[in-house]
């Protein structure tokens, strides 16, 4: 079945393990990892022709590139091979999965196709996970894969990624994940590889830090210092100025005040942090990137300070290190003061585009960067440049998948031999030849410096050129990214010879196997974590557009859902009391989810006794009962429990737990038994009529003269009396 391609050897070598095992393959970028996924697809549809193959990558443009290395490939009809987007209708998405022999998708809108039984998985022999190292967390991946391994009939697993990460427990993670069984792992060094690895030389461009420079690295550090200092006196704890252990610090003080503990110095100390925070990106731009970007964001800030609230951007801009620092920066924007490695930079570009057909692939961390590189080089003889960044926009700056797949297009064909890029330009880019790549930055990840690397040397030599400013972050995030990379193949390493799957514990069934729960959510829930959990429960889901109540568990029972924050600007803003009232009319039994650990008095500035207020409104005035749940896993929980016990097929919602014996309980049996009527009410309408007979026979108002007894249950039990029997 294949077509125009002919196997290396460590690709064959790779697919023997991958047709018997759930496999990770790691493989260097350019390597040809999609390779050895139509090869297995391949011997995948032999083995099991009237099966489908399903293609799984994070973004749009990748999946485009899968449907045509699989067109180009495979000797399957084109029409068979197909690309769900966003932008086809589920409707049209479940007939494509029809007639289709190998379906390429995102993750995302495939979820839904899932949930809502649009697409069969047990149909699927081959499931490939691209760009697989995204698969921790709550990452679609991860749910997708645990679907796939329940319900298909010949499951096969083939994970891809060129860097899974440096973290032993991450890559197990992934490998837990994906029901991963081994691991296939080469690098450039080993023997099978090494023959078609095309040399990359690397150089390393230092610079320093000018005088300028580092009078501003002054201030901003005496900022930074003075605000840690702070938050060290009200702590008593020692702060660290890693930001990344600020930034836990942070989450840590959050977590107290969720929790109910309204301290001032906490409060504070939170506020400080969001200080030091800023400061810290400011120097960190400064160091790394130039003045030209620092001074946009510190003009955002004083920008922000005059109408904003947030006292962490008032505090700060009256600061007098800052206010210093910012005088310094206003001048050097003024005078175009450019950083060094912005110099050198151009000075590089101009070289190299002396060579004819010379392409040249830069990457920057910052949109703004990227913008003063672009304008810098403009001025170069020769230069036909463009940006290549993300889709949100950022000012005047976001491309569209669209834009980014013609520009890469243009690129390719040399209408274009510079591309400036972010980070949307790390992964999974395919470009044929790129003869130059510049880090304007080091980036301290294994998996985006490998991903960075791995754009040149693919057919022919390549060179890999990284600016780096001399005692400043830069040297920090070079040797950081260094050690992680070398760190993940020991790991790598280790997994393979090491590695074996763990089976995740599981709950003791939760339903017969003969009985289907279904439970009915609201459109709008399709993105919760609930929908997953529910599944994973084993009830069956549908998303429909409700209008009232966010889930259905039965005929008779609504749901209402309200995270704690959400609960909280529902008051404010109004929406609580409709939906309550709307949910009363609607549902025989209601019933309101308030899910969260969070102090439900601290969220906003909400007075105690607004809360409580409603509270009592919407439990005493509505009789709609109030639930409280931890987080998503125990909503679930709570709603499988309520939607088993409505739907059983052996339980009538009767008190009896026997067959009635005496007269007495006959007679409360046959009462009791009419919609919503326990056996207290079933007393209740005996004495007052005094038989069976006389109960049935008894007016609406009649009905309704007893207590208890409103508009709903008496107009239930005369329908169940008065309606004509009709045979199913």
């Amino acid at each position: 079945m294949i077509k125009d391609f002919t196997p290396r050897l460590y690709q064959e070598t790779i697919l023997a393990t991958t047709t018997r095992k759930n496999t990770l393959v790691v493989l260097p970028t350019g390597m040809g990892k999609t390779a050895v996924a139509f090869l297995l697809a391949a011997q995948r549809l032999q083995m099991y022709p009237n099966s489908k193959i399903l293609i799984l990558a994070p973004t749009k443009p990748l999946c485009e590139q899968h449907v045509q290395s699989f067109q180009k490939h495979l000797d399957v009809n084109p029409e068979n091979i197909v690309l769900f987007t966003g932008s086809v209708a589920p409707k049209k998405r479940a007939e494509m999965w029809k007639t289709a022999q190998i379906v390429v998708s995102t993750p995302q809108g495939l979820e839904n196709d899932i949930i809502n039984k649009q697409i069969n998985l047990a149909e699927v022999s081959l499931l490939t996970f691209d760009e697989a190292h995204h698969a921790t967390g709550n990452y679609a991946y991860v749910w997708i894969a645990k679907q796939y391994e329940k319900t298909a009939q010949y499951a096969r697993i083939l994970a891809l990624t060129a860097s899974p990460g440096s973290d032993l427990e991450k890559i197990k993670e992934v490998c837990q994940n994906l029901h991963v069984e081994t691991v296939e792992v080469r690098t450039v060094k080993d023997p099978d590889v090494k023959p078609y690895v095309q040399e990359v030389e690397h150089e390393w461009v230092k610079v320093k830090l000018p005088n300028e420079f580092k009078k501003i690295q002054k201030f901003l550090t005496d900022c930074l210092k003075s605000k840690l200092r702070q938050v060290q006196e009200n702590l008593f704890i020692p702060v660290p100025e890693n930001k990344i252990e600020l930034l836990k610090l942070q989450g840590s003080l959050h977590a107290k005040l969720a929790s109910g503990q309204r301290d001032f110095t906490v409060m504070k100390s939170i506020s400080l942090l969001a200080e030091a925070l800023k400061v810290h990106h400011a120097v960190e731009l400064l160091e790394t990137q130039g003045i030209q970007p620092l001074y946009k964001y510190m003009k955002k800030i004083q920008d922000e300070s005059r109408t904003s609230k947030v006292k962490a951007v008032k505090n700060l801009v009256i600061d007098t290190n800052f206010k210093s620092a910012f005088v310094f920066v206003e001048k050097l924007h003024e005078a175009n003061i450019q950083h060094p490695k912005l110099i050198e930079l151009k000075k590089y570009v101009d070289k190299e585009l002396e060579n004819e057909g010379c392409k040249i692939l830069i990457f920057t961390q910052f949109r703004d960067s990227a913008l003063s590189i672009l304008d810098t080089l403009e001025s170069i003889q020769g230069f036909r440049g463009s940006l290549f960044v993300g889709q949100t926009k950022k000012g005047n700056t976001g491309s569209t998948q669209k834009e980014q797949k013609e520009i890469i297009e243009k690129f390719s064909n040399g209408l274009f031999n510079v591309l400036i890029a972010t980070s949307v330009g790390e992964e999974g880019l395919d470009i044929p030849q790129v003869d130059k790549v510049f880090f304007y930055e080091p980036v301290p990840s294994a998996i985006r410096s490998i991903q960075r690397r791995g754009r040149t040397g693919r057919l022919e030599k390549g060179q890999v050129i990284m600016f780096m400013t001399e005692g400043t972050r830069d040297v920090g995030y070079k040797w950081s990214a260094h050690h992680k990379e070398k760190r993940m193949y020991r790991t790598l390493e280790k997994i393979k010879k090491e590695f074996v799957l763990e089976k995740q514990p599981t709950l003791q069934p939760f339903l017969e196997k003969e009985q289907q729960v279904l439970v009915v959510a609201d459109y709008r829930e399709k993105g919760n974590t609930i929908i997953k959990q529910l599944m994973d429960l084993g009830l069956s889901v549908r998303l429909e557009q409700l209008s009232s109540a966010d889930y259905l568990l039965s005929g008779r029972v609504g749901v209402e859902l309200k995270t704690v924050p959400d609960f909280v600007h529902s008051i404010i803003d109004g929406r609580l009391i409709p939906q309550v009232r709307d949910l009363k009319k609607n549902f025989e039994r209601c019933l309101l989810i308030i899910e969260g650990e969070e102090d439900i008095y601290s969220i906003r500035k909400v007075h105690p006794n607004a809360i409580r207020g409603m509270l009592t409104s919407i439990t005493i005035s509505f009789g709609v009962p109030v639930m409280y749940t931890k987080n998503p896993q125990d909503t679930a929980g709570v709603l499988a429990v309520i939607a088993k016990r409505e739907q059983d097929k052996e339980r009538d919602f009767s008190y009896h737990d026997r067959k009635p014996l005496s007269l007495k309980e006959q007679q409360e049996f046959i009462v009791s038994s009419f919609p919503t009527i326990g056996v207290s009410l079933a007393q209740e309408l005996l004495k007052k009529f005094g038989s069976v007979k006389k109960v049935l026979n008894a007016s609406k108002e009649e009905l309704m003269s007893v207590d208890k007894v409103g508009d709903k249950i008496s107009d239930r039990m005369i329908e169940v009396i008065e309606k004509e029997y009709v045979k199913e």
